[in-house]
């Protein structure tokens, strides 16, 4: 299965590696593109600021750039926080996609999105201060409007970025059960 797999706001770091390497080592082939240029955050605040100095239309545009040479095999878009806003936007507009692997974030929907019982299956905290429960209650609606098989795997008490062992959100037993699940699920597709 080949599968892009796009950072957080945080940027490339070695936790976004060490996701890519639990995929590889599954037998998957994972691009891991660097949206910000070797750029790295060390907290949410830097992270939000570089997306921003980035710019949400340019971040987009290098997504979809980066999965262009990979999107004919039919890839499995996959995200991190931001990445996973980046990852449901490309995919949704991506009639070969495979599937579609949320972590951490979630993105709006246009109104008219449509897709064939797209596979996808999203993993966040509960309570997560960027996705609250009414918030995932519309998306998971809207989704399944669109046309999309949607999971949904909440991790009460849990941090938002509960998968990146250096940083204070951590959680191992929520980051192990996360990425058990994404690949039962990616053996499906």
């Amino acid at each position: 299965m080949d599968i892009i797999l796009f950072h957080s706001a945080f940027g490339l770091r070695p936790a976004v590696h060490a996701a890519a390497e639990r995929l590889r080592a599954a037998g998957h082939h994972v691009h891991v593109p660097d949206l910000f240029d070797g750029q790295t955050a060390e907290t949410a605040e830097e992270g939000l600021a570089l997306a921003d100095g980035v710019g949400r239309e340019e971040l987009l545009t290098r997504a979809v750039q980066a999965a262009a040479p990979h999107s004919d095999k039919g890839l499995v878009y996959a995200g991190l926080s931001l990445g996973a806003a980046l990852a449901q936007n490309v995919a949704l507009a991506d009639e070969k996609a495979r599937g579609l692997l949320l972590v951490h974030g979630t993105s709006d929907l246009m109104e008219d999105a449509s897709v064939d019982e797209l596979p996808v299956q999203l993993h966040v905290a509960s309570p997560d201060p960027f996705e609250s429960d009414d918030w995932l209650n519309a998306w998971y609606l809207r989704m399944g409007k669109a046309g999309a098989d949607v999971e949904i795997y909440r991790y009460p008490g849990a941090g938002h970025l509960y998968t990146d062992p250096s940083l204070p959100d951590y959680d191992e037993e929520a980051a192990e059960t996360t990425w058990r699940i994404a690949k039962g699920f990616l053996d499906t597709l």
